[in-house]
């Protein structure tokens, strides 16, 4: 069972006047099969953890440790974390011009696998896939997230996740700028996934309407680059009630 194990993780950008502090020690284990999510106010810190993790070279780790299955994850290039089954969902996915959405889906299947799916059994898993995501099969042909909307591109994400079938997928903020209807969907996408038993996943948001599609084994909270509580579903029940200002207050007075 793969695990991605996380131990007093700190991490700094640059920012004017010198290094900033984002993270300031995080402790975090994810396993095949768990779901997690990770809820706090915007700039808690949530998607700078997703980020370093996959090795995004803005974020300067200061100290810790992040190991998938005991490989430390921290001295792969990026590519070598997404070959060893780490799989990133961003909130905000870059246009590729010039790269239609099956070409730039069957070449990172192939860099993640090492070779190259048989075509005609590819052309069917895809088809498969998109249409599970209600997505239009013409969007096949189209140049990846060029002039997509907020919801087809957080569709082509999932897309991805369902064909790399990672061990471990970070989905920072997927439900962001998702309506009602694209938001089921992508849910039921996760939910497929994370049903096989062999991805665990690591979800990021500030809102809890996401989790009433997706229901969490555990709950994280986030606040000031510090995990500051944990529990299970419930704990996400408490915070659409309550909301994150005890937290945020506790975190001040500390």
């Amino acid at each position: 069972m793969a695990t991605l194990d996380i131990r007093d993780l700190h991490v700094s950008v640059n920012a004017e006047g010198g290094p900033r502090e984002i993270l300031r020690g995080v402790d975090l284990t994810v396993k095949q099969g768990e779901t997690h999510a990770i809820m706090g106010p915007n700039g808690s810190g949530k998607s700078t953890l997703a980020y370093s993790v996959a090795g995004h070279p803005k974020y300067t780790i200061t100290s810790g440790t992040v190991t998938l299955d005991g490989e430390d994850v921290l001295a792969m290039t990026v590519d070598q974390r997404a070959r060893a089954g780490l799989f990133l969902a961003m909130q905000y996915p870059v246009e590729v011009p010039g790269v239609s959405v099956s070409n730039f889906l069957r070449t990172s299947v192939t860099a993640v696998k090492g070779e190259a799916p048989k075509l005609r059994t590819w052309v069917k898993e895809m088809r498969t896939a998109m249409d599970a995501l209600s997505m239009d099969p013409a969007f096949a042909e189209r140049n990846v997230n060029e002039g997509f909307s907020g919801g087809e591109k957080k569709r082509h994400e999932i897309l991805q996740m369902e064909l790399l079938k990672p061990k471990i997928a970070i989905l920072d903020e997927t439900d962001s700028g998702l309506d009602v209807d694209a938001l089921k969907v992508v849910s039921e996408g996760v939910n497929r996934v994370a049903s096989s038993g062999e991805v665990g996943v690591l979800l990021i948001t500030h809102y809890t309407r996401i989790l009433r599609y997706i229901r969490p084994d555990f709950v994280h909270v986030f606040v000031d680059g510090r995990i500051v509580a944990e529990g299970g579903p419930e704990l996400a029940d408490a915070l659409e009630a309550d909301g994150y200002d005890r937290y945020i207050k506790a975190a001040a007075s500390a």
